[in-house]
């Protein structure tokens, strides 16, 4: 029965997240926001919807090391797996403002994330500092949107009426939080029953499941060849699992940090981005071409391999 539950879970997460984001872009497109900061704040908060659902149901139900470990595990696969996937199907350029402004973002949120981690407690008012930056970053970035389109609107059909997209987005919601719930749950059980622990079953298991919706999305982008949206996605998603997922569990629960993230994970979860900055600049320049996405794709396969053994 738990297994069935928690393949409940996972259906809820997936198809929520697919209901949030597409109501989410029918609403930005009302606003007028391009398609890179769609996938950038929109469609990233909608991706990132599930992991903090995970994130917090872990940390109110005392299980620590699942709500982070949940956001290291996904962070890692979003760029080792989802993207590489999406770049393979079609390589994805990037704009070098991209790189200058958002990839500099998302750096600073993964060390400050190192940072905020070294004393192996996560206070409230770290995760609130942390949601602040994010604020500030979305702030800046829909303005920055706002000025880019001022005189090219965008073009695309509105889509759903107003009233559907919010119905959609509340209805999204719950099914997320059910979702969760059954998920965390079940994991846990199913962890137990084989031996896991919450560590392992956090950033395998979980962690790929809360990254479906990147998954959904950055796929369907790839296959339509908006590209913009592929890698706004993961790189919106990941600083949105820094600060908004983070964020608010810390706020709401202050969590203690499990000593092996000082000492393998942090690794992967800093280096994941520093080589995602470093496999845009190498040539092709400022281009993923499919190579990149077959190398990043073999190295979460050597760190899956690595953190079940």
């Amino acid at each position: 029965m738990q297994y069935l539950l928690l393949l409940l879970g996972f259906v809820l997460l997936i198809f929520s997240g697919k209901l949030l984001i597409t109501c989410s872009i029918s609403i930005a497109r009302r606003l007028n926001l391009s398609p890179f900061v769609i996938g950038l704040t929109i469609v990233a908060i909608g991706t990132s919807a599930p992991e903090l659902l995970v994130s917090l149901t872990g940390a109110l139900k005392g299980h620590t090391d699942l709500a982070i470990y949940n956001i290291v595990g996904s962070n890692i696969s979003n760029v080792l797996l989802v993207l590489a996937i999406a770049t393979i199907i079609l390589p994805i350029p990037v704009r070098t403002q991209t790189l200058k402004f958002d990839g500099s973002v998302l750096l600073f949120f993964t060390l400050a994330f190192w940072f905020v981690i070294r004393d192996m407690q996560l206070s409230a008012w770290e995760g609130g500092t942390i949601f602040l930056l994010l604020a500030i970053y979305v702030i800046v970035s829909l303005y920055r949107s706002r000025k880019d389109t001022k005189d090219n609107p965008n073009q695309d059909s509105p889509g759903m009426k107003p009233w559907i997209a919010l119905l959609g987005v509340v209805a999204a919601s719950g099914g997320l939080a059910l979702g969760a719930s059954l998920l965390v749950d079940n994991a846990i059980l199913v962890a137990r029953a084989f031996g896991l622990s919450e560590r392992i079953i956090s950033v395998s298991m979980i962690a790929i499941g809360t990254s479906i919706p990147e998954l959904t999305t950055s796929v369907i982008a790839a296959f339509r060849k908006q590209t913009d949206i592929s890698i706004g996605n993961i790189i919106g998603s990941n600083i949105f699992n820094i600060g908004f997922v983070l964020g608010i569990t810390t706020m709401i629960k202050p969590l203690e940090v499990n000593p092996l993230i000082l000492s393998f994970d942090i690794f992967w979860f800093v280096g994941v981005s520093l080589m995602l900055i470093l496999l845009i600049v190498v040539p092709p320049s400022f281009k993923l071409a499919r190579w990149k996405g077959v190398l990043m794709l073999l190295l979460y396969l050597i760190y899956l391999y690595l953190i079940l053994n």
